[in-house]
């Protein structure tokens, strides 16, 4: 039987890392056929694919391939019919009929929560067609919100990357020691785990920033006003993290206070950009001080050249763990990341049904944020510091990382 493989939803700097292990893991066990779907579920529906050992033919190609960022295969943000649904049946017929022509045994999403919705959704339609085809998810996202594993891979990343750029914002801003409040605007729709990254910023060299605002807490413009210009006073240049998702008590995201249009994507999710700029134009209005608003944007997700080490490596083995789960007869589950101890940092892998993992959401405790919900405490910093250990550098050509690329 051969093997197939896809990667959805938005990229990270090491979700390359786990598609090597799944192909490596699958070759080692002599799958003669590993096929990667171009565009993920999307692209299997329009019968796009390629064979991947067509492009990894060498370990050269496969070392390549861990340290290119974003995903080799392309990516989608497709949501597959309801299994109830009389008009979505034909979805899934023509997904069982590409399989079947392509004699696949093993079917790995590479993702987040929508990836574990599409698994979950084929491996019921799986069992009720009989297919002994085995779904197997690999997490990946950089939010840090699949629930059921203690991280997930391309969080350490982003984290790095998150804390290195917060480092280099602080001495930008300080540098003219005039009245500035900057306030930088982080990835992460309901939970804020990358915003809490920011407070990895503080060392002895550092002071790192002065408030974190996540999307854990309600959140009040006025208080915050008031907060900023309590700082100011004791303090002339003010750094500001804020999550993209932080909302209002009527459940409206902040965001939605500006002019700016926010359109929906498949799945519901409504595109959140002009919190930074937002909570800048108030504080500017309000304060009368000098702002800037910073939005990292897609920076923090595939920043490869920040990559950390442990992150690639934990991506690599949660897609070996994949096949291996696979080939014991597994099928309908998430492989996750479970800890064992923080100092040292010990990892290791076990298996969590899917239905434990798809459309749930695992939030930022608040009992890791202090009284004011402003700064993280120690809990958190001793959770994400093992994370962003070490370092895997690109391999440069002529100054610049080369990648390895599909041509799609």
């Amino acid at each position: 039987m051969n093997a197939i493989v896809g990667q959805s939803g938005g990229p990270t700097s090491v979700i390359n890392s786990s598609l090597a292990g799944v192909f490596e893991a699958a070759k080692e066990r002599g799958v003669e056929h590993v096929y990667g779907m171009l565009h993920g579920i999307q692209g299997l529906l329009d019968e796009k694919y390629v064979d991947l050992g067509e492009y990894l033919r060498n370990s050269l190609d496969i070392e390549l391939l861990k340290r290119t960022p974003s995903s080799f295969l392309g990516s989608c943000r497709y949501k597959l019919s309801e299994l109830d649904d009389p008009d979505g049946r034909e979805q899934y017929d023509q997904i069982f009929r590409v399989l079947k022509e392509l004699n696949i045994g093993y079917f790995f999403y590479i993702g987040g929560n929508d990836s574990m919705d599409t698994i979950n959704k084929l491996s019921i339609r799986g069992r009720e067609l009989g297919s002994s085809i085995r779904f197997i998810g690999v997490p990946k996202t950089i939010d840090n919100d699949l629930c059921a594993t203690d991280h997930t891979p391309g969080y350490g990343s982003a984290a790095k990357y998150i804390g290195v750029t917060m480092k280099e914002i602080i001495r930008d801003a300080t540098v003219y020691g005039t009245d500035y409040v900057t306030i930088v605007e982080i990835m992460g729709r309901n939970a804020g785990w990358l915003t809490a990254a920011a407070a990895l910023a503080e060392a002895e060299d550092s002071e790192g920033v002065d408030m974190i605002c996540l999307p854990e807490v309600p959140f009040h413009v006025d208080r915050f006003i008031g907060k900023v210009r309590a700082m100011q006073e004791k303090k002339r240049s003010i750094v500001i993290a804020v999550s993209e998702g932080v909302k209002l008590e009527d459940g409206r995201y902040v965001c939605e206070l500006s002019d700016d249009v926010h359109a929906v994507d498949a799945f519901g999710h409504k595109a959140l950009t002009g919190t930074a700029r937002f909570l800048a134009n108030t504080v500017a209005r309000s304060l009368g001080t000098k702002t800037r608003s910073i939005e990292l944007s897609t920076l923090q997700r595939c920043a490869g050249h920040l990559t950390s080490r442990t992150d690639i490596t934990e991506a690599y083995q949660v897609g070996g763990a994949a096949v291996k789960a696979a080939f014991e007869g597994h099928s309908g589950e998430m492989v996750s990341l479970k800890r064992l101890s923080n100092a040292p940092y010990q990892c290791t892998t076990e298996l969590i049904p899917i239905s434990e993992v798809a459309n749930l959401e695992k939030k930022v405790p608040v009992e890791w944020m202090n009284e004011n919900f402003t700064k993280m405490r120690k809990p958190f910093l001793d959770y994400a510091m093992p994370l962003i250990q070490a370092e895997l550098t690109p391999i440069y050509v002529s100054g610049l990382p080369r990648h390895i690329i599909t041509g799609i």
